[in-house]
């Protein structure tokens, strides 16, 4: 079956497992036949365990928007949540929507997909146009 190769206090043994057979095994050292018996030890899981570091807060974490100035423009983009392509488009830059307002409809899996404004805002940036193949994640719009 298997052999083995043993140095114990500077003497040479050569080690064969003939046969196994549950907790009993067959061997032969140095051409000598043994039965014995295997002591199995259950050894810890090799699955590595994750150790992460503290995550040290900076100084003022906990006032986080207390002494902030809110943002001069905070733009809303309005991202493709499938790939598929601009069917039509039911808005231009610079018009003011409503949210539940239709935008445009694109074409993703074989499917017609209405593309609804998710709150009240105008739109800055328009970076599609009829026809345009999109992939999931990209910015199609942006809001303010």
């Amino acid at each position: 079956m298997r052999s083995f190769k043993f140095t114990i206090s500077g003497n040479n043994y050569e080690v064969e497992v003939l046969k196994l057979d549950g907790p009993l095994a067959e061997i032969e050292v140095n051409g000598t036949s043994y039965q014995v018996e295997i002591e199995r030890k259950r050894t810890e899981s090799k699955t590595p365990i994750l150790v992460r570091s503290n995550v040290s807060n900076p100084t003022g974490a906990h006032e986080i928007g207390r002494n902030q100035k809110p943002a001069a423009t905070s733009l809303t983009k309005v991202i493709a949540p499938l790939p598929g392509n601009i069917m039509q488009i039911f808005i231009k830059e610079g018009d003011k929507v409503k949210r539940g307002d239709k935008l445009l409809i694109y074409e993703a899996m074989k499917m017609e997909n209405n593309l609804l404004a998710e709150k009240d805002g105008v739109i800055k940036v328009l970076k599609v146009k009829m026809g345009d193949s999109v992939l999931q994640g990209d910015v199609l719009m942006e809001m303010e």
